[in-house]
This record gives C-alpha cells, sequence and structure tokens, in this order.
C-alpha cells in the first residue's frame, strides 16, 4: 500500500453530528495524496457510535477508552502513516485548498521549520476572521498558534507528543511551547483556510478559560527552566529578528503574577477580558464575513 503524504488525525469525542460537515470539507481537498485517521476517543451517545460504523472503509477508525483530546491525537499520530500531519478536531473543516498550500509550502521549507498553519474563519458563536501570529517569543506567553498545524510528524516525536495529563486544555500551547523551546519554527499563511467552531460549550469557553490561572500556572512548573529571567533575556536576545509584543519587563510581569497571585483571580480576569473580546470580534465579525476585510499577502514569514 502506498505510503500517504499527509495523515489527518480527527479526535472525536460524542461529536457525530458533526462529522459530515468536517468530511465533507476534507472530500473537497484538491490534494489527494491524504489518509484520514479518525480517533474515537470513548464515544457513549448513540449518534455518534453509529455515524462512525457508517464511514467508508477507506477512514481507519481508532478506538479507545476516554483518555481526552491530547492522548486521542497522540494515538491518532502513532498509527499515521505519512511523514506530515495535520490534527483537525471532529467539529472544524477546512477550506478546499488547505492542504494543496501548506504541503506546497511545507515542502520547500528548511528542516527547521516543522509547521505551517494558516489564519482562522470562526464559525459557531463566533464570526469573522481571526488571524494568527507566530513569534518565538510571544508563544511563550501566548498561544497565537492554532491547533491545527500541518507539521512533519518528525517534530511531534522530537518533543514528545501531546501531555496527556492536561485534560482541561491548553494541551495545543504546551505543545507548542516546547516546539519553539526545541529550537522548531513554523510559517504562516495569512488566508482563512481553517474553518474553526466557536461554541459557549466548547472546551475553550467552558473549561480552558475558566482554569486559566490553574492552566498557566502549571505550564510554568513544567518549565521553570525557560522561564526565569535569565533565560528568558537568553531567548529574547536570541529572536531579535522577529518581531515580538512582549518586553522583557511585561513578560517577566506575567511569569511573576501567574506563580504569586491567587490562580482563581487569574482565571476571572483572563475569561472575563477573553468574553470581552469575543464580543468586540462578534461585532467586528459583521464586516469581516460580508468582505470588508482588507486583503493581505497570502504566505507569511517564517517565524
Amino acid at each position: 500500500m502506498k505510503q500517504p503524504a499527509v495523515s489527518v488525525v480527527v479526535p472525536c469525542y460524542n461529536g457525530g453530528r458533526f462529522l459530515d460537515q468536517m468530511l465533507a470539507s476534507l472530500d473537497a481537498q484538491t490534494f489527494r495524496d491524504f489518509e484520514t485517521v479518525i480517533v474515537d476517543d470513548g464515544s457513549t451517545d448513540v449518534e455518534t457510535i453509529q455515524r462512525l460504523a457508517a464511514l467508508p472503509s477507506n477512514i481507519q477508525i481508532i478506538r479507545q477508552e476516554n483518555l481526552g483530546l491530547a492522548a486521542a491525537r497522540n494515538t491518532g499520530f502513532r498509527q499515521a502513516n505519512a511523514d506530515l500531519v495535520l490534527p483537525l478536531d471532529c467539529d472544524d473543516a477546512l477550506a478546499p485548498n488547505f492542504l494543496a498550500d501548506t504541503v506546497d509550502l511545507l515542502g520547500m521549507a528548511p528542516s527547521d521549520v516543522a509547521f505551517v498553519f494558516t489564519d482562522m474563519q470562526a464559525t459557531g458563536s463566533l464570526g469573522g476572521i481571526l488571524p494568527r501570529h507566530f513569534s518565538r517569543f510571544d508563544q511563550l506567553f501566548l498561544n497565537r498558534l492554532p491547533y491545527c498545524l500541518l507539521m512533519r510528524k518528525s517534530a511531534w516525536e522530537a518533543v514528545g507528543g501531546y501531555d496527556a495529563e492536561m485534560r482541561d486544555g491548553y494541551e495545543d500551547w504546551e505543545f507548542n511551547i516546547r516546539l519553539v523551546l526545541a529550537g522548531f519554527r513554523g510559517i504562516g499563511i495569512s488566508q482563512p483556510l481553517f474553518f474553526y467552531y466557536v461554541s459557549p460549550g466548547g472546551m475553550l469557553m467552558s473549561r480552558s478559560a475558566r482554569l486559566h490561572g490553574k492552566l498557566w500556572r502549571a505550564i510554568l512548573n513544567r518549565h521553570r527552566d525557560s522561564y526565569n529571567w535569565r533565560r528568558l533575556y537568553f531567548l529574547r536576545s536570541s529572536w531579535r529578528d522577529q518581531k515580538t509584543r512582549f518586553g522583557l519587563s511585561t513578560a517577566l510581569l506575567l511569569v511573576w503574577s501567574g506563580k504569586l497571585l491567587p490562580a482563581r483571580l487569574i482565571s476571572v480576569v483572563f475569561y472575563r477580558s477573553l468574553r470581552l473580546i469575543h464580543w468586540l470580534r462578534v461585532r467586528r465579525g459583521i464586516l469581516t464575513s460580508s468582505g470588508a476585510m482588507v486583503s493581505r499577502e497570502k504566505r507569511g514569514t517564517i517565524g
């Protein structure tokens, strides 16, 4: 059997109602040399179980007990037959040229470029275009990358995969931090080729954002050697070729507040700020979704 160029890894937990839309977006891809690997993470609802059972035989279904999103992605990566892997949640979708453009760009990139990403088109309770950005220093303090990265499987292996213990969210942010600290870079495409479904009941708004203080502190503790002031000074100096939104003083303030302030207080402030940002984006989304978005260059710089 011929090895595919790309493996699309789709974790699914009780998300059967979304599968048709996600699979339709894969069927519409202009790049056809890919396989689809769906990891059923212990689904319990009848609709999902029946929908998965009815999928065509060319889609690989892996069933496991409910271990969480990070563990499901790791399972899919391990079973992936391709050297390039794309994680895609079952409630999200891709523009028809997503794989064609990202595969082409990653194929021309140096070996230390581990991934390619695109801007996001928000759907569901949040509309409009969400530009994504990658700065190695900024990534230590704010996750501006989507989880949906076309990446080299070797990079996933090099950093040890996703942390399966992070079941409350931010597993993609912490994974991206490890990519950065391992010396990998990424390339952005300034087009919204990734359709991201936003729901009040989704992981980000219903759980991760409400636990931001706890999760941020867990990241600081896991990477404590990288968040001391000497190391941060060295990293910022080493990455001066990239624009950054965070000065060293701001970075240290975020670190110290994350360690010293009550996690609940940090979570409340972050969650309310995120809700405000979402409200503002909903208003702006009326414009962006109607075509008033200013056009930009298709391909971004290497970060």
